[in-house]
Order: C-alpha cells, then sequence, then structure tokens
C-alpha cells in the first residue's frame, strides 16, 4: 500500500508507471512526472478503468474515498464510470438552469428592443436583489417562498414599486423559462396579493 512519503519520492521514469494501492487503486505516473489516481474494475466481464484525478489535489485519502464508493456502486450492480458520467450531465444541466443564466438568456433574448437606459436598469436590478439570494439556484427549484423572502424585505425596507417591480421582472424571466420548456408553472403568479398595492398615480385633471 502506498503513503504519502512513498508518493512525494517517486520521480519519472523513461516509460509510464503505475504503483498499486490496492482494491483496483493505483498511482499513474507517465514520464512528464505528473501523478494521477486511476482505479482498475471489470464490469460486464469488461475491464474498465475510472479516472480519479491528480495528486496532491486529489489526496490518498480522498482517492481510497473514491475507490471505496466505487466499489459499492459495483455491489449494487451499477457501473462507476456510467454513474460519473451520469451524475456530471445532471451537474451540466443544473447550471444550464441556473436561475442567472436563464435571467441573462431573458435579458439578451428579449430586451433587444428597449432602450439601452431601459435594459441598463432592468440588468442592475437583477444582479443588485435577485442573482445574489437566487442566481445560483436551479429556476426548477425555486418556489413562491423563496421569491417573497426576496421581494418582503424591498416591500418593507426600500419601497413598494420596487418590490412590484423585481416581481415583474421575475414573472417575465418564468414566463421565458416555460417558453424555453425549462419549467412548466409561472410561481410568481402565487405571490398575487403577497404585497401591499402600489400607490395609485393621481394625475391633474384638465378643465
Amino acid at each position: 500500500m502506498l503513503n504519502d512519503t512513498c508518493i512525494r519520492s517517486i520521480k519519472p521514469a523513461e516509460k509510464p508507471k503505475k504503483y498499486a494501492d490496492g482494491g483496483g487503486l493505483f498511482l499513474y505516473v507517465p514520464p512528464t512526472g505528473n501523478k494521477y489516481w486511476r482505479m482498475s474494475y471489470r464490469f460486464n466481464k469488461k475491464n474498465k478503468l475510472l479516472s480519479f484525478g491528480e495528486y496532491p489535489a486529489v489526496s490518498l485519502k480522498m482517492a481510497r474515498d473514491r475507490r471505496d464508493a466505487a466499489k459499492k456502486l459495483l455491489a449494487e450492480g451499477i457501473d462507476p464510470s456510467q454513474h460519473k458520467k451520469a451524475v456530471q450531465a445532471a451537474k451540466i444541466a443544473e447550471e444550464a438552469n441556473a436561475f442567472e443564466n436563464i435571467a441573462r438568456e431573458w435579458h439578451e433574448t428579449r430586451m433587444l428592443d428597449n432602450t439601452p437606459a431601459d435594459r441598463r436598469r432592468k440588468l442592475y436590478t437583477l444582479e443588485k436583489y435577485l442573482f445574489p439570494p437566487l442566481g445560483k439556484m436551479s429556476i426548477t427549484k425555486i418556489d413562491a417562498p423563496d421569491l417573497l423572502a426576496v421581494v418582503k424585505p424591498l416591500e418593507m425596507k426600500e419601497s413598494v414599486e420596487l418590490a412590484h417591480r423585481v416581481l415583474q421582472y421575475c414573472g417575465m424571466i418564468f414566463r421565458y423559462a416555460i417558453a424555453t420548456g425549462k419549467i412548466k408553472h409561472n410561481i410568481v403568479a402565487d405571490l398575487r396579493g403577497s404585497i401591499r398595492p402600489k400607490r395609485p398615480v393621481h394625475r391633474a385633471s384638465i378643465t
């Protein structure tokens, strides 16, 4: 079995070398001197290889933990390589569905006909009030209480008009997300009546 002292002392050779740690885990060292964690295993009667990253960014303990996790998957009849790809694909999809990404896409595609000043004002509102609390969340996981937690303090501390403007932008973004197949329901509709109405604008009558 390997240890950190042994790993640090490994020098590159003219040809790639493997240093076994047990349970299929080994350190692969090419002539460049980089040290990569690999795990060999069999699945459906085929020899396969799993990559765990590079040492020392991935420590010996981390590599062993990942080996043990892979072995648990194998015991359940799951191919660790396919599971890893599925997890990565889900992560990419989650990032693509992040509220900030969809909001910026909406702003770039649906605000083209607006004036530059209006586009800047909308983007400023998004960046100041919505992206910090909600930007990294998947739009599929944002619910009405999440939005209310954003706009209610604006209603109390800033202004009712600002709270309504933020909700209005959210409504547009969620409608865009529905149109692009990201979600099926505009949760902004669920907040109707949750904040005070805007003050009516009184215009002087002409006599």
